[in-house]
């Protein structure tokens, strides 16, 4: 197996995608490729000690910018890390794509060079969350501001395939991200796309209220792309304040000290829960093979993650589940 990396996109590259990739490849047993300056990785691996066994390098000089309108991939950009890397796998020298670049310019090019999987309306940023009880999925986390009801019931039947394929999640629950339970709520694209759910090839749940979200009541969440990235922000905005207030309640006096020495591991515990580098990335739902957005600021862990996410979805052909779900679901509408 054979995975492309961006060797240039995010803020701490390439030294940090060329130590998680390095690591990915004893770990994992895969192949990479990176895209980008092949004579910086080389020298950037050499200054660092790392090895670049089973590291192939496509030579490319540019690098798209996260302040360049996203459009520029398929335009002045072409030759940008990202575009190559897209384009290799568009090719067949790859398996799954990584890269922590500019998320406007990875959605764009991955519908335009990689294409979008066959049936699929629309590509869509799938984050994982952490839940109380395991992990749910987004879909969408801000990738289609404006969506039809046709969209979010696709979307449901691809987070679910991945949750189930890749995630080990049997039967998840499918809910619909609405502001309240009844089937009556929302607008008419909630409600339109209730119904399209309840006959789709999914476990539905029914409508999801914001605040079940944590709780892990449902394992994938449907929404259109605005109300899925506040959502999205929301969520990580009040990770990031619940573990500031509680390191501050920890390292508060001689008492909180003597509480952090008691409950040590289980803090450890729950902030590598919260931590999204233990996930890898957000998986682009929707492409004809894996692309995942790995965190702008993704380090050697977050990226050595993504690595193994990608593996995951080439593993467990959850890109063959969605187009099987999907012809199955025309096939029934049609009849």
């Amino acid at each position: 197996m054979n995975i492309i990396v961006d060797a240039f996109g995010g803020d701490n590259a390439p030294l940090e995608v060329i130590k998680g990739v390095s690591q990915a490849v004893k770990d994992f047993d895969v192949d990479i490729t990176l895209t980008g300056n092949e004579k910086i990785i080389r020298e950037t691996a050499e200054k660092n000690g790392i090895s670049l066994d089973r590291i192939s390098i496509i030579h490319t000089e540019s690098v798209i910018d996260i302040h360049e309108e996203p459009t520029e991939i398929v335009k002045s950009r072409k030759d940008c890390s990202m575009a190559v890397g897209l384009q290799a796998l568009a090719d067949d020298k790859g398996d799954a794509f990584v890269s922590a670049g500019s998320t406007g310019a990875l959605v764009v090019g991955s519908t335009f060079i990689a294409k979008r999987l066959k049936g699929v309306k629309r590509p869509a940023l799938a984050p994982i969350l952490p839940t109380a009880n395991g992990h749910l999925i987004l879909m969408d986390g801000g990738a289609n501001v404006d969506c039809r009801p046709e969209m979010l019931m696709q979307f449901g039947i691809m987070g679910s395939c991945y949750m189930e394929k890749v995630m080990g999640v049997k039967s998840p629950k499918v809910g619909l991200l609405n502001v309240g339970a009844e089937d009556t709520k929302g607008r008419e694209l909630e409600k339109e796309a209730y119904k399209l759910l309840q006959n789709a090839p999914v476990d539905f749940y029914g409508n999801l209220e914001a605040r079940e979200m944590p709780k892990g009541v449902c394992q994938v969440a449907v929404s259109d792309g605005f109300t899925g990235n506040i959502a999205l922000k929301l969520y990580e905005g009040m990770g990031s304040f619940f573990a500031g207030e509680l390191k501050g309640m920890l390292t508060d006096g001689i008492t909180g000290k003597l509480a952090a020495l008691l409950i040590m591991k289980k803090v450890k515990a729950f902030k590598k829960k919260l931590d999204y580098k233990e996930v890898g990335g957000a998986v682009l739902m929707g492409i004809s093979k894996p692309v995942i957005k790995a965190h702008g600021s993704s380090d050697a862990k977050a990226f050595y993650n993504a690595v193994r996410q990608a593996k995951r979805c080439v593993d467990g052909d959850f890109i063959g589940e969605i187009s099987r779900a999907l012809e199955s679901c025309k096939a029934k509408s049609d009849n």
